[in-house]
């Protein structure tokens, strides 16, 4: 559909109908006027239909309007949020044959209730404006609303993981030489592979590679670790055997174009990973782990190692398996930073699979609850780095039970810290909400070495007394407090005068 057109019969729809409006005209009395039927006129505004030169002609004259300006593309007042959303690329842009809307129900009700949808579109636009949120945000928004909608599983990509392992006699359930991965790109892809390649580029040193496509060259980090070679290799070869087309020459997204390329890179993700950890192999290593009689976090440490992976790429990977094959859906994937120097902390990742869970990122800088795994583990990773100790990644189990809710989930949590020389560690967390079939498919639930704790969402809101993590005062609850009092004495009050 060619979106100029598209929009040209919206905005020419929404022009009839508010002078239709205007001159106080119904259908009938239009269609009597212009000798048109009501469906066609019906149609029109609702920007089904574009009429040809006389029939604009004949509307303009009924109408009492200038042919020029009713075939313009120019409109101000209460449409004028509309048309801008309609001239801009963003509602093409936005993927909604994955969530399986037509464009044209879209335009229906924009047709249908313009002044609302604009009033509605403004409040957005004022939102975004608000928490400095551009397009990139709305992409990463609808990408990750479609990994939650499909459980974070996608059938097409496994099997082409499945295939390509079996083309290039990759090895299962274990360790992927990047030698092995490097050597495809060469010789099958003709890459040319340039170490240290971003030397002399010291702006890109936060990123691990970029990719030269007029000469087929990948630059690589001086820095990047053999585990982070490995994933971008494999998202290489993914853009290849894939034949995404739509990508950026950088390994993570600087400037976005389109949704299709976020989601060009979501799949490159995920089949790197999907190589370098076989499905079926990781599945059978799972189960043996979930069949424990105890909590045992080395055994999770030992799986890192065995297929050479990062936290992040394990627990990726966790949330693939999961709920397709272990039947466990109700259950979250967060990242945090924590910035050691400033001791702030921040989630910049999250999923949340069969419903939105607690915890989840808050944009109004408040301070996350410091009895969450993911931030306590991270500050026993802090101390034991301020002791002049070298540590690596450390692993923790907690059962956090939600203040106010039946909610109790179990999380699974990876720390470890940052790239050389930063102030920053990171950590990766599972939560697995707890029901009564989970104890059945993870034996060690119940170990009593497990730690429980009573946690919320943010200081601010949080009711819990004598909180010894405690990092800023309550005061949403405060607040809360004050308003239910007032609206106590307006009781009061009112109730006096009768």
């Amino acid at each position: 559909m060619n979106n100029k057109r598209l929009n040209q019969r919206i905005i020419f729809g929404l022009k009839v109908k508010q002078l239709r409006l205007e001159r106080g005209l119904s259908f009938s009395d239009l269609a009597a006027k212009t000798g048109m039927s009501i469906s066609y006129l019906n149609e029109i505004e609702k920007g089904k239909k574009f009429p040809k030169a006389d029939k604009i002609q004949v509307l303009a004259e009924v109408l009492d309007e200038e042919y020029s300006n009713l075939v313009s593309m120019d409109v101000s007042g209460t449409f004028a949020p509309v048309v801008e959303l309609l001239k801009s690329n963003f509602l093409n842009e936005l993927p909604l044959d994955l969530f399986g809307i037509e464009l044209s129900k879209v335009v229906e009700i924009i047709a249908n209730a313009p002044v609302r949808v604009g009033a509605f579109i403004s409040t957005l636009v004022e939102i975004s404006r608000n928490y400095a949120l551009g397009e990139e945000s709305f992409y990463f928004g609808a990408m990750r609303a479609y990994m939650e909608l499909h459980y974070n599983y996608f059938e097409d990509i496994e099997v082409a993981a499945d295939r390509f392992i079996e083309e290039y006699n990759i090895p299962k359930g274990g360790v992927v030489s990047t030698a092995v991965l490097e050597k495809i790109l060469k010789n099958k892809y003709k890459y040319e592979i340039v170490e240290n390649g971003l030397r002399d580029y010291p702006e890109m040193s936060k990123l691990r590679s970029v990719f030269v496509e007029k000469e087929h060259k990948l630059l690589l980090n001086e820095s990047i670790t053999d585990i982070q070679r490995a994933f971008q290799y494999g998202k290489e070869l993914a853009f290849n055997y894939l034949d995404l087309k739509d990508r950026s020459a950088t390994s993570s997204l600087l400037k976005i174009k389109s949704f299709d390329q976020v989601l060009s890179h979501f799949n490159a993700a995920y089949f790197s990973v999907a190589i370098l950890i076989s499905r079926n192999e990781f599945i059978e290593d799972v189960k043996l782990f979930f069949q424990k009689e105890k909590w045992d976090g080395e055994a999770l440490l030992s799986l890192m190692r065995k297929y050479n992976a990062s936290a992040e790429m394990l627990f990726n990977r966790l949330t693939n398996v999961l709920p397709r094959t272990f039947g466990i859906r109700k259950m979250f994937f967060m990242r945090v930073f924590h910035d050691t120097a400033q001791n702030k902390f921040q989630m910049d990742k999250e999923l949340h699979l069969d419903r939105q869970h607690q915890p989840h990122s808050n944009g109004l800088f408040e301070k996350y609850c410091r009895r969450w795994l993911s931030l306590s583990l991270l500050k026993d990773l802090y101390d034991i780095q301020k002791g002049g100790k070298y540590v690596g990644t450390i692993v923790g189990a907690q059962r956090s039970k939600y203040f106010g809710t039946d909610d109790e989930y179990f999380a699974l949590t990876l720390a470890r810290p940052g790239n050389p020389g930063s102030d920053i560690n990171v950590s990766v967390t599972i939560g697995i909400l707890i029901d009564e079939e989970l104890s059945e498919k993870i034996r060690f639930l119940k170990d009593h070495s497990i730690s429980q704790r009573l946690v919320n969402n943010t200081c601010q809101r949080c009711p819990i007394k004598d909180c010894e993590e405690r990092a800023a005062p309550a005061i949403i609850v405060e607040k809360r407090e004050q308003r239910r009092k007032m609206q106590e004495a307006l009781q009061k009050i009112i109730g006096n005068k009768k």
